[in-house]
């Protein structure tokens, strides 16, 4: 498959800048928003290597900031905006307007992903535009945040959490007995929350890959 090439992006919001990097491969088969939360942004090593794994399977991707450059300085160190997942959704839902707008992207099926806090957003988001979104993965997430928009979510939902990551374990079963959608919880054996072991993080490509390979297609 020819390489793919990003673009930075800024997408105006809430009164505030937030800025992306968008990747598109040639006749890409759909488009993955990336939620990211607990102090994380589009810089994310790791979802970074996930999206290179989404782009070598044909999807596009957005990694955006959910916070401004200003609110993220503020949140490293009061650390309450990773946890308004009200506002982190609301940005996404921003988002996935402008995707709509774009020409590269319009028409094609998106994904939503979210890791830790970002997943509680993504759901929400999910919840919130119900004809637009048509698959979510949370990868070491906390759906749990999303309340009651859980029982709202249309789209079929992968959580995947690590088998050593047992806290965490518990609030996405917890979660996934309140959805009504299509839902599977996946534990990679041997993970912790940051599926930092070897081939850990491999494992959670293959999954969120398979997912939107089958979610996507039909949408």
């Amino acid at each position: 498959m020819p390489e793919a090439h990003g673009v930075e992006v800024e997408i105006r919001t809430d009164g505030v800048t937030l800025r992306g990097d968008l990747v598109v491969p040639p006749a890409a088969r759909g488009i993955i928003a990336f939620a990211h939360g607990s102090g994380s942004g589009r810089l994310s090593p790791r979802n970074r290597h996930v999206a290179a794994g989404l782009h070598a399977a044909g999807f596009a991707t957005l990694l955006l900031d959910l916070l401004s450059e200003r609110e993220a300085r503020v949140d490293d160190v009061t650390r309450h905006l990773r946890f308004d997942v009200a506002l982190l959704a609301r940005r996404l839902v921003s988002a996935i307007s402008w995707l709509g707008e774009d020409p590269a992207a319009a028409a094609l099926p998106l994904g939503l992903y979210g890791a830790s806090t970002g997943a509680a957003a993504a759901l929400t988001a999910a919840a919130e535009t119900p004809d637009r979104v048509a698959a979510v993965v949370s990868r070491g997430g906390r759906p749990d945040l999303a309340g009651f928009a859980l029982a709202r979510v249309r789209a079929p939902t992968l959580l995947i959490v690590g088998e050593r990551d047992t806290q965490v374990i518990v609030l996405n079963e917890r979660a996934q007995r309140a959805m009504r959608a299509l839902s599977r919880l996946t534990i990679v054996p041997e993970a912790g929350h940051l599926f930092e072991e070897l081939g850990a993080l491999e494992a959670v490509i293959t999954l969120t890959r398979d997912w939107f390979a089958t979610h996507l297609r039909t949408a």
